[in-house]
């Protein structure tokens, strides 16, 4: 069964078709600028030179029909016609509290979405765009939506309630979604089996899980089942990140808009994609230019970094003491699995806990695309490194919901 997988963005679209069957991705590719100047095209074929053109595309239907185009075509395609592909897995950042896990989209779910627009209104009106465009381009074919926020959903309600009164839930659904959650997941299962549990029966388990990136956020996890977690109602919660600026004491915000005369649009911009790694830094949201500048000893960049492993420190020991102790702490994501120093000093830190690590594993996982535990032997709490794997978990699922099987 050949599965395509969509992440539609405000302008881009990036996607991967998987055969499930051999669970190889056949092909990958994004497209990009769409809608603006400049648009572009990529496609990754293994064994193949990457094909790239540049070309514009007025909106996501254009760009879907771009995709279908090359994954058929005679020069670049990996299958012979359009009826080879089974079903389409699509990333919709925000469920709300509609759904728990992945769902078969039809009418009532696409509606259910649009409601959840409000709390994601930079993500699920385009994700919402691509679903469209694929219904267009291939009618009848199935369609599969899997929520960012659906993981965590398990999480109890003194956990994801914000103490504002009680009303603003009540009326606007204002609290703890999270995000990341097909991340989050994946990990969670592989660092089950990495440990030899068994992840459907994962009792007594206690992990915390670090999808670090651009965006960046920490689950807890308890019994296979997401605990708690640092993003909020928004993405804009939790740890330092790339633009956004994570959990910050709320009366800056109606103080810095008082004193710079901004309106709410302009302060959450601010928040959003002027402020974490870019705010503090002043020059970059790249955490590699932040790595090599702080080796070269600027200063403002090793603060950035001491931030960062001080904010994990709180997180991963906070949540081992809300479960009451922990197994492994997994890390995950761009930083995560390729920045080895963070995980040192991490190790470091926590080595109150039983937290040991092996350095030269440490180092070579940085060297690797494999999943490696670099805990030092005898080590109380492991340490694992895994690479997330969200769109294998869309098409996990949308396989297991168009045979009609439990997700």
């Amino acid at each position: 069964m050949k599965i395509l997988v969509i992440n539609a963005g405000s302008s881009s679209i990036k996607y991967q078709l998987i055969d499930m069957d051999t669970e190889k991705v056949l092909a990958k590719g994004q497209a990009d600028r769409i809608g603006i100047a400049g648009g572009n095209f990529k496609q990754k074929v293994e064994g193949r030179d990457d094909y790239k053109i540049d070309i514009q595309m007025a909106n996501h239907a254009e760009a879907v029909k771009l995709v279908i185009d090359t994954l058929t075509s005679k020069e670049q395609g990996v299958i012979s016609s359009l009826s080879e592909i089974s079903a389409v897995g699509h990333r919709v950042l925000h469920g709300g509290e509609k759904f728990s896990g992945s769902v078969i989209i039809d009418e009532k779910v696409i509606a259910a979405i649009e409601e959840c627009c409000e709390l994601g209104p930079l993500h699920n009106p385009h994700n919402l765009t691509g679903i469209r465009a694929c219904e267009a381009m291939m009618p009848g074919v199935p369609q599969v939506a899997v929520f960012d926020t659906g993981f965590h959903q398990t999480m109890p309600d003194y956990a994801y309630l914000y103490p504002l009164p009680y009303k603003y839930y009540e009326k606007y659904h204002i609290r703890r979604y999270g995000f990341h959650g097909t991340s989050h997941r994946y990990v969670s299962m592989r660092a089950a089996i990495m440990l030899g549990r068994d992840p459907e029966h994962a009792e007594g388990l206690k992990l915390v899980t670090c999808h670090l990136g651009n965006g960046s956020s920490i689950s807890a996890v308890k019994d296979g089942k997401c605990y708690d977690t640092s993003m909020g109602l928004t993405p804009l919660e939790g740890i330092i990140m790339g633009t956004r600026c994570g959990s910050i004491d709320p009366a800056i915000i109606p103080l810095i808009m008082k004193k710079e005369k901004l309106t709410p649009d302009q302060v959450d911009h601010i928040m959003n994609k002027e402020s974490g790694i870019l705010g503090v830094s002043e020059v970059t949201s790249d955490n590699r230019d932040i790595e090599e500048g702080a080796k070269a000893g600027n200063v403002r960049y090793q603060l950035i970094e001491s931030m960062l492993v001080h904010q994990l420190t709180k997180y991963i020991g906070g949540y081992a003491a809300a479960m009451g102790g922990v197994d492994a702490i997994v890390f995950a994501g761009g930083i995560g699995e390729n920045n080895p120093q963070y995980r040192t000093r991490v190790a470091e830190n926590l080595k109150f806990m039983g937290v040991e690590i092996d350095e030269k594993l440490n180092q070579k996982a940085k060297r690797q695309s494999d999943e490696i535990d670099i805990s030092a032997p005898g080590a109380k709490v492991k340490m694992l490194v895994i690479p997330t794997n969200e769109e294998y978990m869309i098409a996990l699922d949308t396989m297991h919901l168009v045979k009609g099987e439990k997700v």
